[in-house]
């Protein structure tokens, strides 16, 4: 969008309704200089993975155009804008403040309060709303509890980078293959990203941290990776589980 004509006054709203720091920080730094670059994400704000926040402004309504511009050391580095206003989702969700805490509390009431990749109990506080299906490939969904998922910074951070490097992020938008896909349900997918492979997330906590300082010990002294150590006990365990 031009960055000289006036934006309109719904629009200034919306972006006004944002109170989530780092979208908030995004949509102001645009709205007073016009565009925002990657650089400016890392140095002025310390978002060291400017797509994340980009996606967090798309994802509360408001279109963002990526282009290009010089850096500070001559390079050729990516900035956002405000793209077409007209494609911006006006309703009385937009900003998502109303739906975050009503929402949040229903996907807590069905699901627990637990983060759904590490399936572990979190706090509330720090449980992030996160689309099951991205925006990007099918943009927003029914305000229903089915199409959210409830996500520890951790893991919404790691969906993230996944999903933003699939083909159907970028290209085909194809909303069958996200809901096959592990990032939209860690319980009953068939490929991550597209790609052919199984993942557990496993988290120890409290006094489980115990025992993960025993299995590090343990791998160390085999001279082995603990990703190989845990799966070979895995492995172990399911064998001897066949054999009886």
């Amino acid at each position: 969008m031009d960055s000289s004509q006036p934006l309109p006054n719904d629009f200034i709203q919306l972006c006004q309704s944002v109170t989530a720091k780092r979208p908030k920080a995004v949509i102001n730094h645009i709205l007073q200089h016009g565009f925002i670059t990657t650089e400016e994400l890392k140095n002025t704000y310390g978002y060291n993975h400017p797509p994340r926040a980009a996606r967090d402004v798309r994802e509360h309504g408001i279109p963002l155009d990526t282009f290009r511009v010089a850096g500070s050391d001559g390079r050729r580095i990516a900035a956002y804008r405000f793209g077409d206003v007209i494609k911006a989702r006006f309703s009385r969700f937009s900003g998502r403040t109303g739906l975050s805490k009503q929402l949040k509390d229903e996907l807590i009431k069905k699901y627990g309060c637990k983060c759904f990749i590490y399936l572990e109990a979190v706090d509330k506080r720090e449980l992030q709303i996160d689309h099951r299906v991205p925006f990007e490939v099918d943009g927003e969904p029914e305000l229903l509890p089915e199409h959210f998922m409830l996500l520890c910074g951790s893991a919404n951070r790691a969906k993230s980078w996944s999903c933003e490097h699939c083909e159907n992020w970028s290209s085909l938008k194809d909303k069958s293959i996200c809901l096959s896909c592990y990032w939209a349900y860690p319980e009953n997918y068939t490929h991550i990203a597209m790609r052919q492979v199984r993942r557990i997330d496993l988290m120890w906590q409290g006094e489980e941290i115990d025992i993960y300082e025993n299995l590090k010990r343990q791998a160390v002294k085999l001279n082995k990776e603990i990703p190989e150590f845990i799966k070979e006990i895995i492995e172990r365990e399911i064998g001897l589980n066949n054999d009886s």
